[in-house]
């Protein structure tokens, strides 16, 4: 008991933010789930669904550093309970569509803007706000609750979707996001002066940052342009672009209905989805620990390359049977969002502490850009040419690009016009 009164409270905060973010994470998987039986029963094309996904997935990345800005103003609380609230009830209304514009409508804009608030960007400013020391190790570990969302999730709602049909998957993750209001609005707090503590590992006597103030809204478009000045930002959005290109954009959304291609069942690919997610939890978290020895530059350009190379070696693995695949889901999986981490912290490096959470927003709507443009491009290419081969060898190509320009990140020379912290701060 004694022990458990001297727990910092941003521990607790910290793993409300994970099951806030596993949460989501369950409701950000369900397209892959969804996109066969969609079309079975509308006889919507795969181009079609995809796109709708990728409308929710563009939208997911460019509401975060929006969604940092408001928190900033506005606290982080307050924002996660309207998230979570809009979450639940685009995902309650989807059973009741039956035209495709409904579900770009709802699936799309409705769930694709609550879950950005409670992307990345989301763990970026808690661990901003409270954590000074274990910064790497804990943006590890609520990064690694994507994987686990997957790994809890997905099996269980591929299930719900062959024994109940697949408005069962809908409602169930809908009643997920609305159970976590509770324990959000209870345990929740935004920054550690607001309960008399200062930031985990803080020293006395640093003075606590300013209360942001202003147009959150203006103050997310100001970084974006402060951001455009820096080469550093460049690479960072570049390389996270090619991220989100070969993670949830493609994976994430087309590897069950590829699976489904080659004779392999929806359960069976939503299983090797979950093997992906246990390796990655414990892959991101390792990533998180490295990332506060190692130099995150290599260690970004290591998990590139070996994605790319996954990525490669993925439509060979299907003409392997389920060991193939087996093969590729541990390799794959260790490093699937490993690269959050290292990213963050040459973020934090770039543009301050005090801006993370803003322009780590920016990049990660790079992110999620790439993945949007993964999620239609690749149904494209299946609806027209009947085979994901040419999207999983194009991600591949783009990964090992992506492992040679991390290497450039934060070698600019001095008075070439590097951003400093201060030219965010101001409003």
């Amino acid at each position: 008991m004694a022990r458990l009164r001297n727990l910092h409270y941003g521990w607790i905060v910290a793993a409300v933010t994970f099951l806030t973010l596993l949460a989501a994470a369950g409701v950000r998987s369900t397209p892959s789930v969804l996109m066969v039986p969609l079309e079975t029963e509308f006889h919507w094309s795969r181009a079609t669904i995809s796109g709708a996904v990728a409308v929710n997935i563009l939208l997911y990345g460019l509401i975060g550093p929006f969604a940092a800005a408001i928190m900033e103003r506005f606290g982080i609380r307050r924002t996660m309970l309207c998230a979570l609230t809009v979450i639940a009830i685009g995902v309650a209304t989807t059973p009741l569509m039956t035209q495709p514009w409904q579900l770009v409508l709802l699936w799309g804009v409705v769930v694709g803007s609550g879950t950005g608030v409670t992307a990345m960007v989301l763990g970026a400013t808690v661990v901003a706000h409270w954590f000074t020391e274990r910064r790497g190790l804990v943006m590890g570990i609520l990064t690694a609750s994507t994987a686990t969302g997957q790994l809890v999730f997905l099996p269980m709602l591929a299930s719900f979707a062959e024994a109940y049909g697949w408005r069962s998957v809908s409602l169930t993750v809908a009643l997920v996001a609305a159970v976590m209001v509770p324990i959000v609005a209870i345990f929740m707090r935004d920054r550690p002066g607001d309960i008399g503590l200062r930031p985990y590992g803080e020293p006395e006597g640093v003075e606590p940052p300013v209360r942001v103030t202003g147009n959150p809204a203006l103050r997310a478009i100001n970084a974006l342009f402060s951001g455009f000045k820096s080469r550093d930002f460049w690479l960072l959005a570049g390389s996270f672009f090619v991220c989100g290109a070969s993670t949830n954009g493609l994976i994430g959304t087309h590897l069950i209905p590829a699976c489904i291609d080659n004779g392999i069942t929806e359960v069976t690919g939503a299983g090797l989805l979950a093997v992906m997610g246990i390796f990655d939890f414990f892959g991101t978290t390792l990533s998180g620990w490295l990332s506060d020895r190692w130099n995150n530059r290599y260690l970004l350009a290591w998990y590139y390359g070996l994605r790319g190379l996954s990525l490669l070696f993925l439509p060979f693995a299907f003409d392997l049977s389920f060991t193939g695949l087996s093969i590729f889901a541990v390799f794959y999986g260790l490093d699937w969002i490993a690269t959050v981490p290292p990213t963050v912290r040459l973020a934090t490096n770039a543009f301050g502490k005090e801006n993370v959470g803003i322009m780590f927003g920016w990049i990660a709507a790079a992110h999620q850009l790439g993945a949007s443009f993964a999620a239609y491009g690749a149904g494209l290419i299946r609806t027209d040419l009947g085979s994901y081969t040419q999207a999983f060898m194009i991600s591949g190509g783009l990964c090992l690009g992506a492992s040679v320009m991390v290497l450039f990140i934060g070698m600019k020379k001095r008075g070439t016009g590097t951003l400093q912290p201060a030219a965010l701060a101001a409003e």
